[in-house]
């Protein structure tokens, strides 16, 4: 494991989000995620480029080596707080509509990851400025600003600034992503992440802390059947959560190769060939979403589902696949561009 102090300080920055609805600014603590999460799309939009930077570092291949490496950033307050200053200062007509004017912790990394080193010092310096990094950077936003946050997490660590983000009312989210309730599967898509069952109790934690939550049921595995989904948006009800987002694995960089690698090390058996060619991976992207549709419509959270589909299904190759397929939208029907037009024109819901 690769894990270091990375030059550059922390700072609020535009994302390039296209019809996720989840923040316009990303505020990421580190270069890298200790997660390892073997479906994950940032290599592509991110650490690939950073190849150069990356292998003075000692990383060689920023793609298969993702989950390896961990690079946290440096803090400097006066650089934070122009960055901070910039994003207050938005007019909201430059703004994404979709983002609520938030602040997301992380787009790239998890805020609350566990960092760990071989030298014992070294670890502990830098679990002690990870957790300086997100709280100092919440406290700027909490008391220098009027911007919302967002945050995302697999992590029970989360819990240790309840009380700070408990003071931002209803300017703030949290939000696990809690694909499926099955460890055991989870265990080989996320092999370094905390346990399903552990993020639920997380949730659980921050509702009875008054805090607003959200969940990101995301990716949905290949495996994840109406069942899985089923059992997954029940225990998610009770939560009572703000907003549900939902989308399967999209292909990304070489993480179907991380995946089948990572199926063949602890000998399961996946079902990687939904990934074999586009029109296989359109097909199960594209019946994974309705069938979560449908199972959220049984369990009575439709009116909260947030689907995420790809901007990829709506290519002409992927209109050609589905030619004459109706999709049922709870309305009469829809065609492939009507349904993912109602999708990503959807604005995410925000505590009042």
């Amino acid at each position: 494991m690769l894990t270091d102090f990375w030059p550059k300080p922390l700072e609020i920055a535009e994302n390039n989000f296209k019809f996720k609805s989840l923040s316009n600014w990303s505020c990421n603590i580190a270069i890298g995620c200790e997660h390892a999460c073997r479906f994950c799309y940032v290599p592509e939009v991110s650490t690939n480029r950073m190849g150069k930077r990356l292998a003075q570092h000692g990383v060689k291949d920023p793609d298969a080596e993702w989950g390896d490496y961990v690079f946290l950033r440096q803090w400097d307050s006066h650089h934070f707080a122009n960055t901070l200053k910039a994003a207050e200062r938005t007019p909201p007509a430059l703004l994404k509509p979709d983002g609520n004017r938030a602040v997301m912790f992380c787009t790239t990394t998890d805020p609350y990851m566990v960092i760990r080193n071989p030298d014992p010092m070294k670890q502990k310096a830098l679990a002690t400025q990870r957790e300086f990094l997100v709280r100092e950077a919440l406290r700027h936003i909490l008391h220098m600003s009027t911007l919302n946050v967002r945050i995302l997490t697999r992590s029970p660590l989360a819990r240790q600034d309840f009380d700070l983000m408990k003071q931002f009312g209803n300017r703030l989210l949290f939000g696990m992503s809690l694909p499926t309730l099955n460890n055991k599967l989870a265990k080989v898509y996320e092999p370094k992440a905390p346990a399903p069952s552990q993020r639920l109790e997380t949730l659980r934690a921050a509702k009875a802390a008054g805090i607003p939550i959200y969940v990101a049921v995301a990716p949905v595995y290949p495996e994840c059947d109406e069942q899985d989904m089923g059992e997954t948006l029940r225990a998610i009800k009770e939560l009572d959560p703000v907003t549900i987002f939902m989308e399967p694995i999209n292909i990304r960089a070489d993480n179907v190769a991380r995946i089948a690698a990572q199926g063949k090390a602890d000998g399961v058996q996946l079902k990687t060939n939904v990934f074999d060619n586009p029109e296989a991976w359109r097909s199960y992207a594209l019946n994974q979403m309705v069938a979560f549709e449908e199972a959220a419509d049984y369990v009575g959270v439709y009116d909260r589902l947030h689907l995420w589909p790809d901007a990829s299904l709506g290519a002409a190759a992927a209109m050609r696949q589905f030619t004459g397929k109706c999709i049922d939208d709870g309305e009469g029907g829809a065609t492939l561009d009507q349904w993912l037009q109602n999708h990503w024109s959807k604005i995410s819901q925000w505590p009042k």
